[in-house]
This record gives structure tokens, C-alpha cells and sequence, in this order.
């Protein structure tokens, strides 16, 4: 069955199968959660998984043995923890934002600001996906635990800061990161120099990827007043992606140094360093299409940079 016209974001995906299998009544509870859009939960899980492989190079060139089932689970938990928990911050974003939401061409559609879903029922929704989110968490360690526990604050300010400041990306680049600390709190139950390298690099990669995507509402941004890096930036993007990218590459190879990683994991940081490479090459701000496109693509960016992260593991 398809949709009724007008009930379906602007942003969402086409021929998704939300649209194609989920049933009527789900639809838009799954819309709030970005179901149809998975590369969100990609983009928050890449950073655990970069996690979990370099501090299992770390706790081998430490003389400490893994158990490599407990880290193949550890990718598991943190796969589903991802989906709950994006879930549950795009839910939470879009309750905060459902005014400025229904104000944007491309937001207007979404559940809360047509109507598909009452205020109470984005609540309760909100919470049965935390739920998830919690039963994952007391899966881990203690230790990883109360790492979690503590990015709690910057995750619920996030969806404000766009009212405050003109780079609110840097709020979600601490967010999204926070997985770059995971692992090693989940594998290791600690949290060397590698891993705040690590973190500090991902952070600056998701102030990159996201200002290529913010470049798709720039326009309305400005109309209703919210802040942005694409409004920042504007013209002179390209530039400061330059830096931003380079030292998210600069900062994950610091980090690989710090563990002891090997040759396998620095080739995919070089494939990670040259697709980010080629996106700011191919960076046009006016094209709202291959904006998304681009902003996709970071999910095989930072594929490819697991990829190597894991062989080094695995060789070690």
C-alpha cells in the first residue's frame, strides 16, 4: 500500500520498507525513528565498531589476551544499541523541534509537525526505544556503563543547540563519537590516549559530514532563524572542510600510533583519508542531492576504515 501523498516527509527515503512492509499503523513511529534512513544508525555505530577493533590491537600489543567472540558480541550489542538509541535521539530531536520542523519545506511532513503522531504517543515511543537502549547498556561492563551514562547530557542538549550557537554540529559530533570510547570501556575497561585520539578525530569527521548535509536546509535555515556550519561556512566550505577532515585523519592516526596498530589498519586510514578526500573535491553546497549523497557516502568511509582496524586485529 502507498502512502496517502502529503503524509510522507520530503526527507524521507522512497521505496523504503517501512513503506513496503511495515504495517499502516507503524509507519509513522518508524518515520520518527528514521527507519526508512538507516545510514543514521551507520554513522553512530562506525565509530563503536572503530572502537572495539583498535583497543583489541591495544590490549594485544599490551600483552593482554581478547577473547574474540567477546568482541564479535561487543559489535553485536553496539549494532543494536545503535539502531535503539538513534531511534531515540532523532525521536527526542523531533519532539524538541517539531515548530521549526513545521516550517521547513523538507521537515514539514514529518509525524509531529503533520499530525501523524500526537505529542504522548512521540513519549511513549521515546521511552520504549530507551528501554531497548538500557537493556543493552547493562549488557556491558560497569565501567562502560557509566562511560555511557555520561553522554547523556550532550545528547539531550543537541537538538537546542542549534538556537545557540553557529556550529551546533560540534554538539553532535560529541554526541555521535561517543561510541570512539566504547569499545575500549567495554573490551578493555579503560580509556588510554588512543582512545580520546580516536574520539577527538571522529569528532571533527562528524563536523565535516555534517555540515555537507545541513547544506541541503540552508536556505530555510535562515528564513526561520536557526544556526548552522553550511550558514557559517556558506561559500568557504570547502576550505574549512579542508582542516576539519585532515585532522579527523591526522587525529585517528595518532591514535592508531598510540595503540601499536599495524600496517593494515594505517591502509584503511589511508582509504578513509582519500574519500574524504574526494568528497570535498566533489563538494557542490547548491546541489542539495549530491549534498545527501555525499553525507551518505561517509558510511563506506568509515567501512573502510573498520575494514583495516579489524584486519590489524585479527593479524594481531
Amino acid at each position: 500500500m502507498t502512502p496517502a501523498p502529503g503524509l510522507i516527509p520530503a526527507d524521507a527515503a522512497s521505496g523504503n520498507w517501512v513503506d513496503r512492509h511495515a504495517p499502516s499503523f507503524l509507519r509513522p513511529f518508524l518515520r520518527l525513528a528514521r527507519a526508512d534512513r538507516p545510514i543514521g544508525s551507520w554513522l553512530l555505530l562506525i565509530p563503536c565498531w572503530w572502537s572495539v577493533a583498535l583497543a583489541a590491537a591495544f590490549a594485544v600489543h599490551h600483552g593482554a589476551p581478547v577473547d574474540p567472540l567477546r568482541a564479535v558480541a561487543l559489535l553485536a550489542l553496539f549494532a543494536l544499541g545503535s539502531v535503539a538509541m538513534r531511534g531515540a535521539g532523532c525521536t527526542w530531536n523531533d519532539i524538541l523541534d517539531r515548530d521549526i520542523d513545521g516550517r521547513v519545506e523538507r521537515t514539514r511532513g514529518r509525524p509531529l509537525p503533520s499530525g501523524q503522531v500526537t505529542l504522548a504517543g512521540a513519549f511513549a515511543f521515546l521511552v520504549l526505544q530507551a528501554l531497548v537502549g538500557l537493556v543493552v547498556l547493562l549488557c556491558l561492563p560497569r565501567f562502560a556503563i557509566l562511560v555511557a551514562l555520561s553522554s547523556l547530557g550532550v545528547v539531550a542538549i543537541y537538538p537546542l543547540m542549534k538556537r545557540v550557537i553557529w556550529i551546533p554540529q560540534l554538539v553532535l559530533g560529541l554526541a555521535f563519537s561517543w561510541g570512539a570510547l566504547m569499545g575500549f570501556a567495554a573490551l578493555i575497561e579503560e580509556l588510554p590516549p588512543a582512545a580520546l585520539l580516536l574520539y577527538a578525530g571522529s569528532v571533527l569527521w562528524v563536523v565535516g559530514y555534517d555540515t555537507i548535509y545541513a547544506h541541503q536546509d540552508r536556505e530555510d535555515d535562515e528564513a526561520v532563524g536557526v544556526k548552522s556550519s553550511a550558514r557559517l561556512f556558506a561559500g568557504a566550505t570547502r576550505a574549512w572542510l579542508v582542516p576539519l577532515y585532515a585532522g579527523a585523519a591526522g587525529l585517528i592516526g595518532l591514535a592508531l600510533g598510540q595503540a601499536g596498530a599495524g600496517p593494515a589498519a594505517y591502509v584503511g586510514l589511508a582509504l578513509f583519508a582519500g574519500h574524504l578526500a574526494q568528497q570535498i573535491a566533489r563538494l557542490d553546497i547548491d546541489d542539495r542531492d549530491l549534498c545527501l549523497r555525499l553525507f551518505r557516502s561517509n558510511r563506506d568511509a568509515g567501512l573502510l576504515l573498520f575494514a583495516g582496524l579489524a584486519l590489524d586485529a585479527l593479524l594481531a
